[in-house]
């Protein structure tokens, strides 16, 4: 089909700001293109026609692959439980270096780096395994790692990089060598069109000169070696021009490179976060990843595999709360019974576990999917995870320091002084609070998610409705798009003669024939949205993210039966093996009745009273009124005198 064509956008443009379109079209420029045929499982969901056969049987572990793991995490959980004070680490803002030279000794800076280059060579599953061991224990030294190798120089290269650029540096990080990613501005956070630094030719041809400034880029303080993204010449396509943004590898010991300052958080407070000039710095042409004008490309795709790490980390602390709140829920008695016998406490604790199960399940999923085929699409997937896996963690850091009341307000180092078990609910909360925020915000992945979610629509109907067509071609579309709905439409309503579900346990297969209703469901409602929205479907962000959430849970629910169902196979122990069962269960009701909700409010809400509302609260904001000058006076005296 034409749509289909590279050089040519899926979405009409012709009535868009020039801004907006220079965005969206870097934007669609940089996105990767998938055979319709070989749909990725997210991309089903929306569809209506789940491909299971990515999750079961589940992308489980191979043994070496799981001893390779084990023998690393051997050697790190060890040197964490022992050497690692994340209290103090939090209090003084700093993290020891003896604590990063050893985790430079133990190879935590090069994982998943080959080990011809020096790293350990272990796989995306393994790293996540590490994450979760990070997460536990220490905020500060999960970023550190994480934004070192998922973003930093160690993915671009092992992605994107020529061979000589591996050889070059990958070494340099494996040994401990910190990197970082630059990318947002002051005035740019998802929006690369607005992108201000940038990398102009020099007059000799083999190097590019950068000026600019970026904000918030992770370990920037400690880095020895960075990503930098900047503004290269724009190109000109289909007689207009595009802007192009170049990722280059950037050493920190380059003339005219100042880290202008380091920020700091309310959470994460060891947190090396930079702010850093650019002044006629030199860097040669041959530093240039993928390709001039292939940045965005480079940070996406970067960002699709960096992802997992945040709900792998996210894992690892709803286990550490977990743990802290029924163990207290234990041993706190009320009213002549542990509190976790009583239904307010007792509710919580059950979700909790449901959800920390499903964290796993999602993470494990999507890095096991990575290891199976290292070519998987798993752009929708990684960001479900991510978006999940950081709001449930929250959820989970939240509902810890209610069961745990004063005591989890109450921070670590001063429950240790009264002589209680200093249990650092205070700081998981300030640390977690970030992570819905870190590396692509929930709002923006609900958008990234709608759009992936659309995009088999708009290659069957967007010149329909495209204004910038000739009224043939937009005719000739409207032809394909009918025919192809009068098949694909009534199929959503008969159940799908999918792959056998034998490898799901049998205790938890209703719980995957539901998501099969869910999704041709979903498939119908979206499909709908479109008929009664049209071209400006986009705009509805509030009703998009209510079937993004929709479909994330119908992935948590579906990774949860298929791992759960591996588990139970390896598990010996029938007392282990019944308490999985009840918890994948109770997380497949709780699901389900979410999902119902979501899809009642995709008919039923207030989008339009809130958009009219917050309209008028930002064009037209009511200051409020300003106290007298007697009483402001009176406000300002010690005891009104």
């Amino acid at each position: 089909m034409k749509s289909n064509s590279k050089d040519k956008p899926l979405i009409d443009t012709s009535q868009m700001s020039p801004g907006e379109r220079a965005a969206l079209e870097m934007a669609e420029a940089a996105r990767e293109q998938t055979a319709e045929n070989r749909l990725s499982y997210g991309a089903s969901l929306f569809m209506g026609r789940p491909e299971n056969r990515h999750l079961t049987p589940f992308p489980k572990q191979s043994l070496e692959d799981r001893d390779q793991g084990d023998a690393f995490l051997q050697r790190l959980e060890p040197f964490l439980d022992q050497m690692v004070d994340a209290d103090q680490i939090d209090e003084e803002g700093e993290i020891p270096q003896d604590v990063i030279d050893g985790l430079a000794t133990l190879g935590a800076f090069g994982i998943k780096i080959p080990i011809k280059y020096g790293g350990l060579g272990l796989s995306q599953t393994n790293y996540a395994r590490a994450a979760m061991a990070l997460g536990g224990v220490c905020g500060n030294l999960t970023a550190l790692v994480s934004a070192h190798q998922s973003i930093g120089v160690p993915q671009p290269l092992i992605l994107f990089g020529t061979e000589a650029q591996k050889r070059e540096y990958l070494p340099r990080v494996a040994r401990g060598e910190i990197s970082a990613f630059a990318l947002t501005e002051p005035d740019v956070g998802s929006d690369p069109a607005k992108m201000r630094t940038s990398a102009e030719p020099a007059d000799d041809g083999e190097t590019y000169v950068i000026n600019g400034e970026k904000l918030w880029c992770t370990n920037g303080t400690k880095a020895g070696v960075i990503v930098v993204m900047a503004r290269t010449p724009s190109i000109t396509v289909r007689g207009r021009e595009r802007p192009q943004v170049t990722a280059f590898i950037v050493d920190m010991a380059t003339p005219g490179i100042t880290v202008k300052q380091r920020c700091h958080f309310m959470g994460l407070r060891s947190l090396y976060n930079a702010v850093i000039t650019f002044e006629d710095v030199r860097v040669p042409a041959k530093n240039v990843i993928l390709g001039p004008g292939k940045g965005l490309k480079v940070a996406l795709t970067t960002l699709n595999t960096g992802r997992i790490t945040l709900p792998a980390a996210c894992t690892g602390l709803a286990n550490a709360c977990l743990k802290a709140s029924t163990a207290w829920a234990g041993r706190r008695v009320q009213w002549g019974a542990p509190i976790g016998h009583h239904g307010a406490i007792g509710e919580k604790l059950a979700r909790m576990a449901a959800h920390a199960l499903a964290m796993e399940a999602m993470t494990y999923a999507v890095s096991g999917m990575v290891d199976r085929d290292k070519q998987a699409d798993i752009r929708i997937e990684a960001a479900m995870a991510k978006l999940w896996g950081t709001e449930r963690a929250w959820e989970i850091v939240d509902a810890t320091m209610q069961i745990r009341g004063g005591r989890g307000y109450e921070t670590a180092q001063s429950q240790k002084l009264r002589g209680e078990e200093p249990v650092p609910v205070e700081r998981w909360l300030r640390d977690c609070r970030i992570n819905t925020i870190f590396e692509g915000s929930s709002e923006i992945m609900r958008l990234f998610i709608a759009r992936e979610a659309l995009d088999p629509h708009l290659k069957i109907g967007a010149d329909v409705v495209n204004g910038t067509l000739p009224i043939a071609t937009r005719l000739r579309a409207a032809v394909r798009a009918a025919l192809f709905y009068a098949r694909w439409y009534p199929r959503r309503w008969m159940p799908n003669l999918g792959p056998s579900l034998k490898d799901i346990h049998p205790s938890l297969r209703h719980h995957m024939h539901r998501t099969d209703k869910q999704s041709r469901r979903l498939s119908r409602s979206l499909f709908h949205a479109m008929l009664r929205h049209g071209p400006k479907l986009d705009k509805q962000q509030a009703l998009l993210g209510r079937f993004v959430d929709i479909g994330t849970e119908i992935f948590a629910v579906a990774a949860t039966m298929s791992y759960v169902s591996t588990k139970l196979s390896e598990e010996k122990e029938a007392a282990r093996r019944d308490h999985l069962i009840e918890v994948a269960d109770y997380f497949g009701k709780c699901a389900a009745l979410r999902i119902r909700r979501l899809f009642d409010e995709t008919r039923h809400h207030t989008d339009k009273d809130a958009s009219r509302l917050s309209r008028k609260m930002v064009d037209h904001p009511l200051s409020p009124p300003l106290p007298s000058t007697k009483e402001t006076d009176q406000h300002l005296i010690p005891n009104g005198g």
